[in-house]
């Protein structure tokens, strides 16, 4: 059954973040198309595995199908997706429309106030553990899962490491500018490379809806985060990969463990002119 044309249907996971985007993303479809939004908030593989390793799993798709089904059931008009969880494939019949405008995609060091250097870092992303290896050399590394709070609390209150990395966008969105025990470093995109479509939300339609829903994308953000896939697809690289791409403005920033941190004017070059430049770094 596909939904009904009075509101419209958005799928979400239940994440406090993931709730957050979506209520921008209902704002933004109430000034810019003038229809109601009714959220449906869903609980994915990813969310009820709380207890899985990521790195050992593997993440793609496990904080989306859900949505993507009920998108394909007709239970849902959209779903928002952050857009670096997305795989780079949709599944047949679906389309990403739109990606409103982006906010600040750089990381942030969250680091118990009374230290310098910290014995334990918790994070289960490669990108981030390969780009701080310089800083912290002798520092051990240990996965920690949970929603932005919970990871917050972990480390201030219960000391399971004594820092980790989070997503300023996330700590933005969700109105955190500090924390009783900790402080907060923004990390520059030259130091630490963002992961593809990190700060982006996507919006996810039936593919023969795509073109309705396009009113929503900002022309920018879409431009660069397509990019920045169009980069991590042809690398065949996912969240398991250390792998950073962002673009901003007319420059790319690429992290790679085998060329470290490199830039590049793009101007108006194509994908295949970019990639090529890319591949060139990892000879």
């Amino acid at each position: 059954m596909i939904t009904s044309n009075s509101n419209l249907v958005l799928a979400t996971r239940k994440s406090p973040l993931a709730l957050k985007q979506a209520d921008l993303v209902a704002s933004l479809i109430r000034k810019v198309m003038g229809k109601d939004v009714e959220l449906s908030p869903m609980s994915t593989t990813g969310d009820r595995q709380a207890e899985w390793s990521l790195q050992d799993k593997g993440g793609k798709g496990l904080f989306t199908k859900e949505l993507e089904i009920a998108l394909l059931e007709g239970r849902a008009d959209l779903a928002v997706h952050s857009a670096k969880d997305l795989p780079t494939d949709n599944p047949p019949g679906l389309k990403l429309s739109a990606f409103p405008i982006r906010e600040d995609a750089r990381d942030t060091l969250v680091i118990r106030e009374n230290l310098t250097i910290p014995k334990i870092m918790a994070s289960g992303s490669p990108r981030r553990k390969a780009q701080l290896k310089n800083r912290f050399p002798d520092t051990e590394w240990k996965e920690l899962r949970g929603n932005v709070e919970t990871r917050l609390r972990k480390i201030a209150v219960d000391h399971e490491a004594d820092g980790t990395i989070l997503a300023a966008a996330g700590l933005s969105r969700l109105g955190i500018e500090d924390y009783p025990g900790l402080r907060f470093e923004r990390l520059s995109i030259d130091e630490m490379v963002p992961a593809p479509g990190q700060a982006a939300i996507a919006i996810q339609v039936r593919a023969d809806e795509c073109e309705r829903f396009s009113v929503l994308d900002h022309m920018e953000t879409s431009k660069a985060v397509k990019i920045e896939r169009s980069i991590l697809d042809r690398l065949d690289g996912g969240c398991q990969v250390a792998l950073g791409v962002h673009v901003v403005g007319n420059e790319l920033f690429f992290f790679h463990e085998d060329c470290g941190i490199k830039s590049l004017k793009i101007g108006e070059k194509t994908i295949a002119v970019i990639f090529d430049e890319v591949l060139s770094w990892l000879k």
